[in-house]
Formats: C-alpha cells, sequence, structure tokens
C-alpha cells in the first residue's frame, strides 16, 4: 500500500512539473509578416531557428544573426525551404565582440530598410572572457545584446509600431546583481566551475528582465514595445560547454525527462512578437505565453537603471 501511494504520489509530481516546466501553449495567432523585417540571433540552432522558422513561414524577411558562417547559411538555405520563404538570410554577429556587433548594425542598416522584430534570443554558459575583455557570459548573454538592441534603436523607431524581445530565463529567479563584481572583474561572478557557470547564467538572465524594465521605460511614446521571457526547459546547446561529468549527467536527466522540443520553447517567444494587445504591457516578463509578476529586484527602477549606466560605460556608449 505504502508503494503504491508513493508510485501515485510520483506520478502526480512528475505531471505537475511538466505542466509548470516542459508544457507549453502552443501560439494560435494568426498575424502575417509579409514586408516586416525581423532579426534572431542565434537564428542558426534550437530555439532560434525555431523562432525564425515560423515567422519566414508567415512572411517575414528573417535575418538570422548568428556566429558561425558555416552554420548559420546551412540553417537559411534548411528555413527556406521548409518555409518556402526566400527572404531568410544569414548575417554574421559574433556577441562575444564588440567591433562584430558594430559592424552587424553598421551593415543591416546599409542594407535592410526596415527592421520590424528583433529578437535577442543567443546565450551561454561558458568560461572565458570576450574579446573586449568582459566576462564571456556578462558579454554574450546581456552586454552584447545591449549594445545590438542601442545601435538599432532608431531604426525600430523609424518602422513603429515595433518589437524588442529578450529571451530570458526563469533562472533569473535565482540570480543577483553584483555590481561590485562586474565593475572591479567585468563579470557577473567569480570562478570557473560549472557551478559557477550556472550562478553567472542566472545572473545574466536577470540583468535581461532588469535591461527589458528600463528599455520600456526610455521608449515610452515611440511605438516600441519590449518584452522579456522564460522559453521552458527546452533541449538546446546551452549546455555544450558543460565540462563536469555529474552536471553533464544531471543535464542529460532533465533534458530526457523534463525538457521540452525547440519548437515548444519558441511559442512564447512567439507570443511575446505577434500577440495583438500587450503593447501596454511593455518591459513585462512571460512565461508559457501568461504575464508573470517577477521578484522585487527584477523590478527594481534604480536597479535596473544602474544596470544601464554599467552597461553603457563595458560598450562604450557613455
Amino acid at each position: 500500500m505504502i508503494f503504491f501511494v508513493f508510485i501515485v504520489a510520483l506520478f502526480v509530481a512528475y505531471f505537475i512539473a511538466h505542466r509548470i516546466f516542459v508544457h507549453r501553449k502552443t501560439f494560435t495567432g494568426t498575424a502575417k509578416l509579409y514586408g516586416k523585417t525581423v532579426i534572431v540571433t542565434g537564428g542558426n540552432t534550437g530555439i532560434g531557428k525555431a523562432t525564425a522558422t515560423a515567422l519566414a513561414v508567415r512572411g517575414a524577411r528573417v535575418i538570422l544573426a548568428c556566429r558561425s558562417k558555416q552554420r548559420g547559411e546551412a540553417a537559411a538555405k534548411e528555413i527556406r525551404t521548409e518555409s518556402g520563404n526566400d527572404g531568410v538570410i544569414f548575417m554574421q554577429l559574433d556577441l562575444a565582440s564588440q567591433k562584430s556587433i558594430r559592424s552587424f548594425a553598421e551593415t543591416f542598416l546599409k542594407a535592410e530598410p526596415r527592421l520590424d522584430l528583433l529578437i535577442n534570443n543567443a546565450a551561454l554558459a561558458a568560461p572565458g572572457r570576450t574579446e573586449d575583455g568582459i566576462g564571456m557570459i556578462l558579454g554574450v548573454n546581456h552586454i552584447g545584446p545591449f549594445l545590438l538592441t542601442n545601435l538599432l534603436l532608431e531604426r525600430l523607431k523609424e518602422c513603429a509600431p515595433s518589437r524588442v524581445v529578450n529571451v530570458s530565463s526563469c533562472g533569473h529567479d535565482l540570480g543577483t546583481v553584483d555590481f561590485d563584481c562586474i565593475n572591479t572583474h567585468k563579470k557577473l561572478g567569480l570562478g570557473s566551475s560549472d557551478g559557477d557557470l550556472f550562478r553567472a547564467y542566472t545572473h545574466s538572465k536577470l540583468c535581461n528582465v532588469l535591461f527589458t524594465h528600463e528599455l520600456a521605460k526610455r521608449l515610452e511614446g515611440t511605438n516600441v514595445t519590449c518584452y522579456s521571457l522564460h522559453p521552458g526547459s527546452v533541449r538546446s546547446e546551452l549546455g555544450r560547454d558543460i565540462t563536469e561529468w555529474h552536471a553533464r549527467l544531471f543535464l542529460a536527466i532533465i533534458s530526457k525527462f523534463w525538457a521540452t522540443d525547440p519548437v515548444s520553447g519558441a511559442q512564447t517567444t512567439l507570443y511575446c512578437s505577434l500577440q495583438d494587445g500587450i503593447e501596454h504591457l511593455s518591459g513585462r516578463y512571460f512565461s508559457d505565453s501568461q504575464l508573470v509578476q517577477v521578484k522585487a529586484e527584477a523590478r527594481d527602477d534604480g536597479v535596473a537603471k544602474k544596470l544601464w549606466d554599467v552597461s553603457e560605460k563595458l560598450c562604450g556608449m557613455a
């Protein structure tokens, strides 16, 4: 009897966890995007590729902004074939290089007359530093998208109504922003173990939410809106830099039993990108295509403003 109760409890726990962490509502909006231009960072794989494909099917001109030319061009070809949309192209972007980010923005602005939607999707959890001496996770997950967005803001305003969508994570709940560490070491945290990298990743995802919060304030009255989101637990390449065997085993188990596929993981991104009537929720955070209240630090005006100021200095905008 006790064993039976245990099995039932285990099943119920699995069902609840599956509904919370894995199951994603399917976005059912019917918006067409002919004549619209979209940038998706990290659009050659995982959630980014699934998002880019869905937008291409709707008729958008889609720019895959990726580091690898080979993988980016291959993904663009696959999406063109799958969607029947020839307007899917690769443009090289390395978020670990501010020179590359500025070059991408310059090339894009010269070549493309429109920008209707910017999706900051790319992220990693890797050790090391960027070309500019910034901690890799801070540089790629926050400073890179921060700089890219700012370089493209005027075009977004010219094409309004337009949107910026920042893919964050529920992991931001575990994060905090240590400004002393950022100012002293240009990193979100010290240490290089897999545990340290995970903590830095959660800090960077909090930065995404705070960036969105502050950006919305600065965009008031422009008809450009912005949103951050949790895509769900998704099978992706995020853990490719994990080296410790126990951490890899843990991720393998999570991926096997708790993670969903990239198409499901793209649904909340599509919601924030295309859903009508959410303009008044600019700056807010979504999960499973629903508005979610974030913790106090993630919506603190002072912390968000301070992070913006520090970020400007780190990318030479101040």
